[in-house]
């Protein structure tokens, strides 16, 4: 019997390892949208069922001198976009990685003069050969409640679950600003959170990073600029990293924490 106990113990060892390829979103996960502009009519229809109004369309419909505009910093991930177009131009991926360090690197359009934006390509890449560098040196994230559904609090608290375990790149978050590298702020910064969310600003220590995590945080998000709401951290702030999402999923923030310690080595060398 002890016999057969320890060969059962044995065929469910489970391995502390993690897997060397990358990672991948699952099936059915809404990532960033994808516009064809080779498919795209201009109809406007995407534009009409938009929830969160987050696309526009410039110049008349159906029109090849239109511009259409898809701003992800606020957009919440429907797919309702994705369902009324009828071409098939609009399409959500599964890529995750959205963190910019700018709002308008965040902007996908079609139609008219497109321009290269650099920032976007660097931003795209997967930064390999970078990642020893940047977990180099210990972050210290204070995480920011400033008026969230709850929604991007979740994915932070998966962050230090066994599956992601930031602590492992040298990342942890910890209980005082005053302790902090980094303000990962989440929500649209409501009003009776503004004075609490300066204050914690105040006193992190320099040099100190900004990240808005979720649409809210980026834009205002569904709840927008009202007069319960700021609509958005760089309203109040100065945002250093935008993470796009509704909610972000922890691949993604750990994206925006890469550029946020990219960003910060890149301070550290000016002065």
């Amino acid at each position: 019997m002890l016999r057969i106990f320890k060969k059962t113990i044995q065929t469910r060892v489970v391995t502390t390892g993690y897997p060397q390829e990358q990672d991948i979103a699952p099936v059915g996960f809404r990532g960033e949208p994808n516009i064809d502009p080779d498919r795209c009519t201009f109809c406007g229809d995407c534009v009409d069922i938009c929830p969160a109004g987050v696309i526009q369309l410039t110049g008349e419909k159906e029109s090849d001198e239109n511009i259409l505009t898809l701003a992800c910093d606020g957009c919440i991930f429907c797919g309702r976009c994705e369902e009324v177009c009828t071409n098939g131009a609009i399409k959500l991926t599964q890529e995750y990685e959205l963190a910019s360090k700018t709002r308008e690197n965040l902007l996908l359009q079609v139609g008219g003069k497109q321009k290269v934006d650099e920032e976007t390509e660097i931003m795209g890449q997967r930064l390999h050969s970078k990642i020893k560098n940047i977990f180099g040196r210990s972050l210290s994230i204070r995480e920011v409640h400033a008026g969230s559904c709850n929604g991007c609090e979740v994915e932070v608290n998966a962050l230090t679950n066994p599956i992601y375990d930031i602590e492992r790149f040298g990342m942890h978050i910890v209980a005082s600003p005053r302790h902090a590298d980094m303000l990962l702020v989440t929500g649209p910064v409501s009003r009776n959170m503004e004075l609490a969310l300066l204050k914690t600003y105040e006193a992190t220590p320099e040099p100190k990073l900004v990240a808005a995590m979720g649409s809210c945080a980026c834009n205002g998000g569904i709840f927008g600029n009202t007069y319960a709401s700021g609509g958005g951290v760089d309203k109040f702030l100065p945002v250093d990293v935008y993470i796009a999402g509704c909610p972000p999923r922890p691949q993604a923030v750990i994206f925006g924490i890469m550029m946020a310690i990219d960003k910060l080595e890149e301070k550290t060398k000016k002065k």
